[in-house]
């Protein structure tokens, strides 16, 4: 079939977007789906920093490559072998999908399948193969999702069904910001009741993260970032206290506030200097999570004495370290039950077309989560 998708042809956009157009409009073939495959028409797709690093150059992709990685969408078409969705459920589409074979899959852990991560990588889907095509060539899906179109082919492993419950376009979030930033609080650092929490970088994840910490009953929860809009806005969400990045203080006032430093920091900036400062902030005998993508060739000079002398934890998040089919109901339950006001985190909706001028909004740090409405 025929579909309207945002492609990247080339990698190394320089901002404005709305000006340079890293990402076209084009006609694309769409193959039918495969044995284990479903054809998705989207209903909303997120944009996020995530996108943002592969049409900057600094998360290096395969191109041309469809764009895209958390949304929403409906059931058209099963390919064989799918016996549990049928042709109008909705679905969150998960941007790792997991063979269930792979042994982090067996251990519990399928935001880590290694299957999965190599389809990513090389822009296929978890059955190695490419459905997307322009003039007889392939074109590489973005992380088995490629969203910003109005149908995808993905796998039935990249597919969680949600129920009516909830508004399909709310539900493009709970596909990487929520379970992301969720995530992290919850599965990766496990935060406690009555703890104390630092959130630095309050993009959709870090919203996100802040709310799950708020969620978990953290007794204080401190919101970081260089502007001061989203330091207003993490207050009006419930943070605690807010800390601007740019304050040379910053990292004092943190340990000030919590005498002597938070039980766990999450750095959600994708950043050395934000990773750093996350790392002071934390007490002795505190976690620190990073679920930022700082460029590959970004190193973080760890203090490894003070690892060892005061008993730290640093810890990885992928997903939010997420088993989807899992997460993703109790976090929709959550959110129904007024305990993640998800819905307050949504900016502006978007048609395809302006897909562009919603990255240069993004990459300025000021706005919420915009989404393509389709």
């Amino acid at each position: 079939m025929k579909i309207q998708a945002a492609v990247l042809r080339e990698m190394g956009a320089i901002a404005p977007f709305a000006q340079s157009q890293p990402l076209k409009i084009e006609e694309l073939d769409l193959d039918p789906p495969g044995p284990g495959e479903v054809l998705v028409k989207m209903r909303a797709a997120g944009l996020c920093h995530s996108d943002l690093s592969v049409i900057t150059g600094v998360r290096p992709r395969p191109v041309p490559m469809a764009m895209g990685h958390e949304a929403s969408g409906e059931v058209v078409e099963v390919g064989a072998g799918v016996t549990d969705l049928k042709k109008g459920d909705i679905v969150v589409l998960v941007f790792v999908p997991s063979c269930g074979h792979c042994l982090p899959c067996a251990e519990g852990r399928p935001a880590l399948c290694e299957p999965g991560a190599q389809a990513n990588a090389k822009g296929q889907l978890l059955s190695e193969a490419i459905r997307l095509h322009a003039h007889n060539q392939p074109v590489h899906h973005h992380i088995g999702v490629s969203a910003f179109a109005d149908h995808a082919v993905v796998s039935r492993n990249s597919c969680v069904k949600i129920g009516n419950d909830i508004d399909p376009i709310e539900a493009a979030l709970f596909g990487c910001a929520v379970l992301t930033g969720v995530g992290a609080v919850v599965n990766t650092a496990q935060v406690k009741a009555g703890t104390t929490v630092a959130v630095l970088g309050l993009g959709g994840v870090g919203l996100c993260a802040m709310l799950g910490a708020l969620a978990s009953g953290a007794r204080e929860v401190i919101a970081v970032d260089i502007h001061e809009s989203k330091l207003e806005f993490a207050r009006s969400l419930g943070a605690t206290a807010t800390v601007n990045a740019r304050d040379p203080d910053a990292v004092e006032k943190v340990r000030a506030l919590t005498k002597g430093g938070v039980d766990y920091a999450f750095e959600m900036a994708g950043s050395v200097q934000a990773m750093e400062s996350a790392y002071r902030m934390t007490r002795r005998g505190g976690m620190t999570v990073t679920a930022g993508l700082p460029a590959p060739d970004q190193h973080w000079p760890l203090q490894q004495v003070s690892l060892v002398t005061e008993e730290r934890t640093v810890k990885g998040s992928y997903i939010g370290s997420a088993v989807p089919l899992r997460d993703i109901p109790r976090y929709i339950g959550l959110y129904q039950a007024g305990r993640l006001p998800i819905n307050k985190l949504m900016g502006q909706r978007l048609q395809l077309s302006e897909i562009n001028s919603g990255f240069d909004r993004l990459a300025s740090g000021e706005g919420l989560r915009d989404l393509i409405v389709f």
